[in-house]
C-alpha cells in the first residue's frame, strides 16, 4: 500500500472521534492506534493567556508536516499518518494539534507519534502569538522541545 500522509492546516476544530476512527478502519491490520492531541493553555511563563494566534507558511507548512511524516514511515510500521493543526484565534482549552499513527503494534505507533510531534514543535512553519494582560508576545521554540528532537538523532547514532 502506498502511504499518503494526511496533512491537514485549519482554522477549523476537528473531530477527534472522527480521525481515530478514520486511522483505525484504513486496513485491517491496524492493530494499535497512537494519538496526541495539544491544546491552549491558559497559563504560560507564569502569565494568564486570553488567547493564542496561530500562522503559518502556506504550502511550506504541509510540506515540511508530510516530511517528518515520510521520516516517521522510514523509521517504523506506520500504516497511517495524520496531522491537523489548527491556525487563527484560539482561546485557552481550545485545541491546536492532532497526530495519529495506526500501525500494526503499538512498539511502532507509540514511538512514531511522539517522533512526528517532538519535530513538529521544531521544523513546521508555525508561528504562535500569545495574547497577555501584560500585551502580545511571540512564542519561540523551547529549549526542552529542541532536545526532544535531537535524542532522535541521537538514538540513530547508536544504532
Amino acid at each position: 500500500m502506498e502511504k499518503h500522509p494526511r496533512v491537514i492546516i485549519q482554522e477549523a476544530p476537528f473531530d477527534l472521534a472522527e480521525e481515530y476512527q478514520r486511522l483505525k478502519s484504513v486496513s485491517l491490520k491496524v492493530g494499535a492506534v497512537s494519538t496526541f492531541v495539544g491544546t491552549v493553555r491558559e497559563l504560560n511563563e507564569g502569565d494568564d493567556i486570553a488567547g493564542l494566534k496561530l500562522e503559518h507558511y502556506p504550502g511550506m507548512t504541509e510540506k515540511e508536516i508530510a516530511r517528518i511524516i515520510h521520516e516517521a514511515e522510514e523509521r517504523w510500521d506506520v500504516i497511517a499518518a495524520t496531522v491537523i493543526h489548527r491556525i487563527g484565534h484560539l482561546s485557552p482549552g481550545d485545541e491546536i494539534v492532532f497526530a495519529g499513527v495506526s500501525s500494526q503494534h503499538r512498539g511502532d505507533a507509540f514511538p512514531a507519534c511522539q517522533f512526528i510531534m517532538d519535530y513538529l514543535k521544531t521544523r513546521a512553519t508555525l508561528w504562535k502569538k500569545e495574547t497577555t494582560v501584560e500585551g502580545d508576545r511571540w512564542l519561540t521554540t523551547r529549549q526542552s522541545d529542541i532536545d526532544a528532537a535531537t535524542s532522535w538523532q541521537a538514538s540513530d547514532s547508536a544504532d
